[in-house]
């Protein structure tokens, strides 16, 4: 930023912080904001501004929608990669996806991936599903992956990751067996990318989700929202979701506190289920007793 003083680099952090929010939903971390500056570098160069007061200067006018949207790419946090947090992979390897298998009894998965980034999460989840073909073999499997970044959404479409992007988290062997050499890259292969739909959509006014979800991730999401913000998307995946379904978060992140849709799963650690109307009712109870 110029050298107009600390009022003047608050100032210009609030409107940049008030254009993610207003667009997103997402607040900016005291960790990303001291960040902003340098995400911002590219749009800058890109749209010939000298600085980020040039830059919320030609903002305010609010005239520029491609700006804007730039603005925004460069301030979401698209940090992913395969098999991120080893232990819930496990977990839906070895107990939550047998257990999907083995309770539903029209041989139909439905899962969501929601926040879904540069999509590797879906291809993760796409790879245990396609090494352990042989028990999901005629069933019918539909993969919904979203994200608010258009940016994020067309490198997942793709398919197309670095060297360094399977290294990683992906294994040697689901890299060989799954992957593609693309030039210096790597790229999923067509079975794997057919079975994810990916579509770049916004928590606070979805189009893409469509009836109910037998698992449903939100991971290192609702992190980035305020409290009041954070129970809107729960209710929206309580939405999609049925007794049965089985939600999953980011470590982080819990359900407590954040409204009534979900409560900590009985078989699953770390995973939620949906609240019955059964439930919330004992629950109401319990409350109303103490």
């Amino acid at each position: 930023m110029t050298m107009g003083g600390a009022d003047t680099q608050q100032g210009a952090s609030r409107i940049l912080t008030a254009l993610l929010e207003s667009r997103t939903g997402q607040t900016l971390s005291e960790g990303r904001a001291w960040r902003m500056e340098t995400a911002l570098r590219p749009v800058l160069r890109d749209h010939g501004l000298a600085d980020i007061d040039a830059l919320t200067a030609r903002l305010l006018r609010k005239a520029d929608v491609m700006l804007e949207k730039a603005v925004v790419e460069a301030l979401l946090n698209n940090e992913s990669s395969f098999f991120r947090d080893l232990q819930l992979f496990d977990m839906l390897q070895t107990q939550i996806l047998p257990h999907l298998h083995e309770t539903r009894a029209n041989r139909v998965l439905r899962i969501w991936s929601a926040g879904c980034s540069t999509g590797q999460e879906a291809y993760s989840l796409a790879i245990q599903l396609r090494n352990g073909w042989s028990r999901w073999n005629g069933w019918q499997i539909e993969i919904l992956a979203t994200d608010i970044s258009g940016r994020a959404i067309e490198q997942a479409t793709s398919g197309i990751y670095s060297q360094m992007d399977v290294q990683r988290g992906l294994a040697i062997g689901d890299l060989v067996k799954w992957f593609e050499p693309h030039g210096d890259d790597w790229r999923a292969s067509p079975e794997l990318r057919r079975m994810i739909s990916f579509r770049q959509d916004n928590l606070f006014d979805p189009r893409e989700p469509t009836g109910e979800y037998d698992l449903l991730l939100c991971r290192n999401v609702l992190l980035y929202f305020t409290p009041e913000r954070r129970k809107t998307v729960l209710t929206l995946l309580g939405r999609h979701s049925h007794s049965g379904s089985v939600l999953l978060l980011g470590a982080g992140e819990t359900v407590i506190g954040q409204g009534d849709d979900f409560i900590a799963h009985g078989d699953f650690r770390g995973g939620y289920a949906r609240q019955t109307a059964v439930t919330a009712q004992h629950v109401a109870r319990m409350r109303r007793a103490g």
